[in-house]
């Protein structure tokens, strides 16, 4: 390939033009001074400038390809939006956007977006302005829209285009979950029109703008048919209920403001509905809502930080296989570790053996798979494991005493460099590291339940750990997918710590007679994914109480006899009865008495005790910093996202205000209600982040 004429005068820092041998222009996109291709506004002139001088000599065909090794583009740069937010030109910036696909759209020629790698936001929405999409087969391609996970949607065309490309049940379904497809399921939607290796990547995408293709007619009709007013019609209104069933239109605005805009522009020209797509965008973006998800997004990318480097870590020994034990055997041998689990009964190993499988059917979607996937998870009823170990994770009952036995059995038999940890949720690594030999080594790695789905692990620090100790098991959270926090020792540590109160005030209401419905429906409707009561039953109403003995006396709050005492055969969601009912995986919720009065402080009651106990958390050190306990509150407990986190509300709020209604409840209902230490930070007056 040689440089083509025509480009003089251009000084491109990210945009490399070539021309091949069969006269197809191949365009790479190649953002200086990054590691990653992220649309800068600055990429997307030099782009429109590119685009300009190719319409006035268009080449045969144009091929837009990634030079970057590890993938496509990943989207729009965020901080530059949230910069242009702050400045109130979130419209000039979505604007040249648009009319940067627009111009690439109507160029004179045939053009190809050749994928490989991960294909983000911006990135589909450059591949849907051209005629034609090829992409690689390697696993790491993937292809998505995943705005609305930042309270927006896409807003460079993606919207205006998807739907009359492969149907609008199809488009929507993608842009409203944000997932992303692999080659293969985007080419079974029409998404993409090949998928090949990507060794011929380029070759096949200049072949095919050169040789063109006729896209089927199922999907040419499937994407005129269902975009048609009477389609709209009628399938709005079946999107609106799917999206409330999940997102209240209070909370998320966006899936609704995306359905409401294809609905009311869907049938229109391609000018209309990018004007239509730009307004609503535009609007989004200013909402709390986007700001605090759009933050929440940065935070995850520095919880990812903390995990840089090889963590050393291949082969992980497994002591406990209860449910969380089990779980975390089973989730570790899913990500590729060679796992070993122990337990003092073979029966105990059995059952979790067993729920692994079930995990792996659900997870690995090739059945012929599986059972490597399984190999890797081995019973070891004598703790061979040990020996061999580069990690071993303690997860057995919530007694100092027996984890203490345990360690000192234990420590001798590991490898120089092993690691020693424990999953306990509450104690203290104080009262746990006193007889090791090597504490630089020990930590504590708290996973949370459902250890599939909950994507937080709190990393317990003690004083006499090494950093290097913190920094190996960061690694191996990230390898495993989790978010790590690194957290102080002291009781209940951070998550545990702020939920405590939150639940134990909804126990307490429980038990003055406010019904566990009513008392579940005043936290969702705050934002919290599931009710206190619901979520008693779903931890265990025996965990919850072990997990109060050492909490409790701590924080100086009393545990209701309800929750002191626990029926072994009555302990929640495992065992099918706890403070509900439940069939199938599902509380059976009693109907509210007629005319039930809900009374007003409720809310108040479940929620600012959450608050009170942050704002302890952040005066006492537990995480270094607001940011971390605002990402570990949210991705422990599910805090309301949209709401930024427990810091971020109390500064949204307005820690006056919020401190007032503490004190009003406490003259009302007694100490627990005092306020906690940190209140008079400066940090909780800044304005919301």
């Amino acid at each position: 390939m040689t440089t083509p004429p025509g480009f003089d005068g251009l000084h491109l820092r990210h945009w490399t033009p070539s021309r091949r041998d069969d006269g197809v222009l191949v365009l790479a996109f190649d953002r200086a001074d990054a590691s990653v291709n992220a649309f800068s506004q600055d990429a997307l002139i030099e782009l429109g400038e590119v685009l300009t001088r190719i319409a006035l000599e268009p080449p045969k065909a144009l091929v837009i390809t990634s030079g970057k090794p590890t993938g496509f583009i990943a989207g729009a740069d965020l901080k530059e939006f949230q910069d242009y937010d702050r400045r109130g030109t979130v419209e000039e910036a979505i604007r040249r956007g648009q009319d940067t696909f627009q111009a690439l759209a109507e160029l004179p020629c045939p053009t190809v977006a050749a994928i490989h790698g991960f294909c983000m936001g911006g990135g589909t929405e450059l591949a849907l302005a051209c005629r034609y999409r090829v992409a690689s087969d390697a696993p790491s391609t993937r292809i998505g829209l995943p705005e609305i996970q930042l309270g927006i949607f896409p807003g460079w065309g993606g919207s205006a285009r998807l739907p009359r490309l492969i149907g609008a049940p199809a488009a929507m379904d993608l842009m409203l979950t944000g997932r992303a497809l692999s080659a293969k399921a985007a080419r079974a939607i029409g998404l993409v029109d090949q998928v090949v290796a990507p060794a011929i990547l380029v070759d096949t995408a200049a072949q095919l703008a050169l040789q063109g293709t006729q896209r089927p007619l199922k999907q040419r009709l499937l994407g005129w048919l269902t975009n048609t007013w009477p389609a709209r019609k009628l399938l709005a209104p079946q999107m609106v209920k799917q999206v409330a069933r999940k997102a209240p239109k209070a909370f998320y605005p966006a899936p609704y403001a995306l359905i409401s805009t294809w609905e009311r522009f869907g049938g229109k020209g391609i000018r209309a509905r990018l004007d239509a797509e730009r307004r609503a965008v535009v609007k989004l973006a200013a909402t709390p809502t986007a700001r605090n998800l759009i933050r929440i997004y940065f935070l995850t990318e520095r919880m990812k930080a903390l995990g840089k480097g090889d963590a050393g870590i291949t082969r992980v020994h497994v002591i406990g296989a209860g449910v969380m034990g089990g779980d975390i055997a089973a989730f570790a041998a899913l990500k590729g570790f060679e796992v070993t689990l122990q337990d003092r009964e073979q029966r105990f190993i059995d059952a979790a053996l067993q729920r692994a499988q079930t995990l792996f059917e659900k997870k690995v979607k090739d059945a012929t798979q599986r059972p490597t996937v399984a190999a890797r998870l081995k019973s070891d009823l004598d703790g061979a494991g040990v020996t061999d170990a580069d990690l071993v994770i303690e997860a057995i009952i919530e007694n100092p005493d027996a984890k203490r036995a345990l360690y000192q059995s234990v420590e001798p038999r590991m490898k120089a460099d092993a690691l020693l940890t424990t999953n306990t949720s509450s104690i203290p690594l104080d009262e746990l590291r006193g007889h090791l030999q090597h504490p630089d080594r020990f930590a504590g790695l708290h996973y949370f339940n459902p250890v599939a789905q909950m994507p937080l692990v709190e990393i317990i620090r003690h004083d006499g750990m090494s950093p290097e100790t913190e920094r190996r098991l960061a690694a191996f959270c990230k390898a495993l997918g989790k978010f790590p926090v690194p957290v102080a020792g002291t009781p209940g540590f951070l998550v545990n710590r702020v939920l405590f109160p939150y639940m134990l005030e909804a126990a307490t209401a429980y038990a003055e007679g406010i019904p566990g419905p009513a008392i579940d429906k005043a936290a969702t409707r705050f934002g919290m994914p599931m009710g206190p009561i619901e979520l008693l039953d779903t931890v265990g109403l025996d965990v919850a109480a072990s997990v109060g003995k050492e909490l409790a006396p701590f924080l100086g709050l009393e545990v209701p006899a309800a929750l002191a005492t626990v029926d072994p055969s009555k302990r929640g969601k495992k065992d099918g009865q706890g403070i509900y009912k439940w069939e199938n995986g599902k509380a059976v919720k009693p109907e509210l008495p007629a005319g039930y009065v809900v009374p007003e402080d409720l809310e108040d009651r479940l929620i600012l005790p959450l608050l009170n106990e942050a704002v302890a958390c952040l005066h006492d050190g537990v995480v270094s910093d607001a940011d971390l306990l605002d990402a570990g509150v949210i991705f422990g407990t599910g805090f309301a996202p949209f709401r930024g986190g427990p810091i971020q509300h109390i500064r949204t709020v307005g820690a006056d205000a919020l401190l007032a209604r503490l004190q009003a409840l406490q003259s009302k209902y007694g100490d627990r209600f005092a306020p906690r230490p940190g209140w008079d930070a400066a940090i909780l007056r800044e304005p919301p982040a």
